[in-house]
């Protein structure tokens, strides 16, 4: 049975780890409400360049000759995978659920391509990734610290170059996509090449084009790949806020049952102890008598 001394000490320890559980849970909390802040600051232009080129993209694929290198379709031998992770734990479930979709999708697609290449953003899939000696093409370092567009810009012009130099015919993002504060969605969204969403009234409608309908996909495609990349990191950060959040949340919920067992425990040892010490007194003085 452990002493008072070692009972005392390990709830000082616990209430240590219950502060710190605490204030990281209060710091996921403010950077969630500033992650979902830049998704919803994000999601106007998105959806506008969404329309835009879903319009001038279904009438250059309907028009064969004109249509533009990231929208041709082509055959597709070697693809690559960016798994998005964070680069710290205490999240939960987070990193994991992504390397899981991301196994799944290596098993269901082996058979699509000759080969498939890995890239990672975030030491988490870097270090998992390379423990299982899996060949990583590309680590891309420091992305989630300050992130910003331009990164996420520097990221679809290096795979838009590859596509365009014919090094890979498909890439394909696996991130958390964020539904709330507790609940996160990992998923697998092709990069490339890309697939605008399909319009009836785009296909019937055409425009006059300044300078010239070619001119305008190479300005739009290259921003849509960008925004889909930039999208994915927001998605993914969010989630990881929102998960580490809900993990810190329910490690101070165990602190304290733990608090609270402990202290039981420390009361009923000390109640014994004294309980002890009165008897020997009493077993003292009848022996005087």
């Amino acid at each position: 049975m452990p002493s008072l001394r070692d009972i005392r000490n390990r709830i000082t320890s616990v209430k240590s780890t219950r502060q710190i559980t605490k204030a990281m849970k209060m710091v996921a909390a403010a950077k969630l409400r500033r992650a979902q802040d830049a998704i919803l600051r994000t999601r106007p232009y998105a959806q506008l360049l969404d329309k835009a080129l879903t319009r001038v993209a279904a009438r250059a694929i309907a028009d064969e000759a004109a249509v533009h290198p990231l929208l041709a379709p082509r055959q597709q031998k070697v693809a690559e995978v960016v798994v998005i992770t964070s680069d710290r734990g205490l999240a939960g479930g987070f990193n994991s659920n992504i390397i899981r979709r991301t196994q799944r999708f290596l098993t269901e697609s082996g058979d699509r391509f000759e080969r498939i290449e890995l890239a990672t953003i975030g030491r988490k899939a870097k270090d998992f990734l390379r423990a299982r000696k899996l060949e990583v093409r590309k680590d891309f370092l420091g992305v989630h610290q300050g992130l910003t567009y331009e990164k996420a810009e520097a990221i679809a012009q290096e795979y838009v170059q590859r596509y365009l130099a014919g090094e890979v015919d498909a890439v394909h993002l696996c991130y958390n996509e964020f539904k709330s504060a507790i609940a996160q969605t990992p998923v697998v969204v092709q990069l490339l090449p890309i697939e605008p969403p399909a319009s009836e009234a785009a296909a019937t409608i055409d425009f006059l084009y300044e300078p010239s309908r070619e001119a305008l996909l190479a300005e739009l495609l290259p921003r849509h790949v960008a925004m889909q990349v930039w999208r994915a990191l927001l998605e993914s950060a969010a989630s990881e806020h929102g998960a580490r959040m809900s993990a810190m949340e329910s490690a101070t919920k165990n602190a304290e049952e733990m608090i609270a067992a402990l202290t039981l425990q420390y009361n009923r040892a000390r109640q014994a102890y004294v309980t002890k010490e009165l008897m020997e007194i009493v077993g003292g003085a009848e022996a005087l008598k």
